[in-house]
C-alpha cells in the first residue's frame, strides 16, 4: 500500500496531468514524453510556467518516443487518450507495454483508456455545444475486417460561423479491452482489472467508473484498463 510518488505520462501532449501531478507534495516528480515538440511547447507556455520552482524541478518534458528505453522507474504509468490506438499490429501494441512493464517500479500501476460500442462501428458525427465553440466528432470509416478507423474533430466558431474542417485526425485500430488485457499480461504484467463508467438519470456517463468483471455492450462506453506489475 506504498503511496505512489512518481509518474510517467506517456504520449503526454501538453503533460497536464503530469504538472498537475507535481502539485501534490515536494516528494512528487513527473515526467511527460511525447514526439510532438508542438504541444509540449503550448504546455510549456500554458501549464509549467504556472508551476513553482520547486515543482519545475521535480517535473520533466521529454521529446522522444514511448518505445524508446528510459532509466527512470515510475510508480505509475498512464497512456490516455486513447494514443496507444494508433499501434495498429499487435507486436507494436505488446512491444509498447513490454517498455512499460521496463519503465515501472515492481508494484507500480499502468493506466490506459478504452472506448468502444455499436457507434464505433458506423459513421457517425456528433455534435456538441460549447461557449464559444461547436465541437464535433466525425467516425468517417470503420474497416471491420481490420478494424481500423478514421475519426476526425471539427470545430465551428460561434461568432462567424465557420467550421473548421479535419483540425485533428486520429488514424487508429479499435482495440478490445480483452486483446488489451491479454497483450498486457504477455508482455509481464501479473494481473489487470477493468473499471466501467456508470450511467447519469439519462443514461449517459456520470464520469464515475467501478471495478467489473461482466457489463452488456451498448451504443457507446469508455472503461479504464489498469495493469498491475
Amino acid at each position: 500500500n506504498r503511496k505512489p510518488l512518481t509518474l510517467r505520462e506517456d504520449f503526454g501532449g501538453t503533460a497536464a496531468l503530469a504538472c498537475d501531478w507535481v502539485k501534490q507534495s515536494p516528494e512528487h516528480s513527473a515526467c511527460s514524453v511525447d514526439l510532438d515538440p508542438e504541444p509540449i511547447s503550448y504546455g510549456k507556455e500554458n501549464h509549467y510556467s504556472r508551476l513553482t520552482k520547486t515543482e519545475k524541478e521535480r517535473m520533466e518534458y521529454i521529446e522522444g518516443n514511448v518505445l524508446s528505453d528510459y532509466e527512470m522507474k515510475s510508480d505509475i504509468i498512464v497512456g490516455f487518450n486513447f494514443s496507444y490506438f494508433i499501434f495498429k499490429k499487435r507486436q507494436q501494441l505488446l512491444e509498447y507495454f513490454k517498455k512499460v512493464r521496463e519503465g515501472i517500479s515492481d508494484d507500480g500501476l499502468f493506466f490506459v483508456d478504452i472506448f468502444g460500442g455499436e457507434e464505433c462501428m458506423s459513421p457517425l458525427e456528433e455534435e456538441t455545444e460549447h461557449d464559444g465553440h461547436d465541437y464535433f466528432w466525425d467516425l468517417d470509416k470503420f474497416n471491420a475486417v481490420t478494424n481500423e478507423v478514421l475519426y476526425y474533430i471539427h470545430f465551428r466558431k460561434h461568432d462567424d460561423k465557420i467550421k473548421y474542417e479535419r483540425v485533428f485526425t486520429y488514424d487508429w485500430r479499435m482495440w478490445t479491452i480483452p486483446e488489451v488485457r491479454e497483450i498486457m499480461e504477455e508482455a509481464g504484467f501479473s494481473k489487470t482489472v477493468v473499471f466501467w463508467e456508470g450511467d447519469d438519470d439519462d443514461g449517459e456517463g456520470d464520469g464515475n467508473f467501478y471495478q467489473t468483471k461482466l457489463e452488456e455492450n451498448c451504443e457507446s462506453w469508455v472503461s479504464y484498463i489498469v495493469g498491475l506489475a
